[in-house]
C-alpha cells in the first residue's frame, strides 16, 4: 500500500477537481489517498465517486483551521462523517467567515494600492470559499509576488483580517464525535509562523489527538526526528502527507506517505468511536 492522507482540490484551494484525484493518485502509485480540503466536504462525494472506477480508497476527510493559544494550526480529521451535524455547522461557519474575511482583505489590498477586484478573486476561487491563495494569485496576477509579507497578507500584515476559528481541543472534540480521528497537520512547518510545542502536543495527546504529521514536504529531516520522538514518548501516531495543492504548489502526490501499519492503526480507532 503506498498512501498520501493529505490533499487538496478545488473545493477549497486546490487546483485539480476532485474528480480527477483518484486518477492522478492512481498514476503516482497510490493506493490510498484522504482528500482533506479545508473547512469542506464539498469534493468528497464527486471524488468518492471517481475512485469507485479506479484502484484508490478514497478516504473521507477534512483540515480544519483552528486555534492553539494565540497562534493558528491545522488539524486534519480523518474517516469522518461528511453529514455529522455539529461539524457541518461548525464548518459553515468557518467557512462564511472566510469568505466575510477574503471580501474584507481584497478591500484592504485595494486600499494599500493593488489593483486586484472581488470579481477577479471570486473566478480564481471557482465557487471555493475564498482564501488566501486566492487573493495571492490574483496579486500575483497584477505583478505584487510577495504577497505573504507583512506588507500584504501575511498573519498581521497590513492587509490580513482576523478570522473566526476554532479552539483546537474543540475540533480534536468534533472530529471523534463525527466518528473520525484527529492528526495534527504540519506541525512545524518551515513555512509557518507558529511552530507547535512539545508541551502543546502533549496537552491535545490528552484530549484525543490520535497522531502527527511528520513526514511533510514543509518539514526538513531533523524536524521529522524531534516529532517522531516526542510522538513515541506521547503515544501518537506518525503519518505522512503531501499536503498537495495542484499546481498551486511544487509538490506532488504521494511525495511523503503514510505506512500501512499507521493506516490500519488510524482506521481502527475511527471505527472504535
Amino acid at each position: 500500500m503506498t498512501i498520501d492522507l493529505h490533499a487538496h482540490s478545488t473545493a477549497s484551494d486546490g487546483t485539480t477537481p476532485p474528480s480527477e484525484l483518484p486518477r492522478l493518485a492512481a498514476e503516482a502509485g497510490l493506493t490510498v489517498l484522504a482528500l482533506t480540503d479545508h473547512d469542506t466536504f464539498a469534493g468528497v462525494a464527486a471524488a468518492s465517486a471517481a475512485s469507485a472506477a479506479s484502484d484508490v480508497e478514497l478516504v473521507p476527510g477534512v483540515e480544519i483551521s483552528c486555534r492553539l493559544d494565540d497562534a493558528e494550526v491545522h488539524l486534519l480529521g480523518l474517516f469522518v462523517d461528511p453529514g455529522h451535524a455539529a461539524l457541518a455547522a461548525e464548518l459553515e461557519l468557518i467557512r462564511t467567515d472566510r469568505d466575510r474575511r477574503g471580501v474584507r482583505m481584497v478591500e484592504r489590498c485595494r486600499e494599500l494600492g493593488a489593483p486586484i477586484t472581488l470579481t477577479q478573486v471570486r473566478e480564481i476561487a471557482g465557487g471555493a470559499s475564498l482564501g488566501r491563495p486566492h487573493i495571492a494569485a490574483a496579486l500575483a496576477a497584477v505583478g505584487i509576488t510577495d504577497a505573504f509579507t507583512a506588507d500584504w497578507i501575511a498573519d498581521g500584515g497590513r492587509a490580513d483580517v482576523p478570522k473566526h476559528v476554532l479552539a483546537t481541543v474543540d475540533a480534536v472534540g468534533l472530529v471523534r464525535a463525527a466518528g473520525g480521528v484527529a492528526v495534527l497537520a504540519h506541525p512545524r512547518s518551515v513555512k509557518r509562523r507558529a511552530s507547535v510545542s512539545d508541551a502543546q502536543l502533549a496537552a491535545l495527546a490528552g484530549a484525543g489527538l490520535a497522531g502527527i504529521e511528520v513526514d511533510h514536504p514543509e518539514q526538513p529531516p531533523e524536524v521529522r526526528e524531534r516529532l517522531r520522538e516526542v510522538a513515541a514518548d506521547l503515544g501518537l501516531l506518525t503519518t505522512g502527507s503531501s499536503d498537495f495543492h495542484g499546481d498551486r504548489k511544487p509538490v506532488r502526490l504521494g511525495e511523503c506517505t503514510t505506512s500501512p501499519e499507521v493506516f490500519a492503526a488510524l482506521r481502527e480507532s475511527a471505527a472504535g468511536m
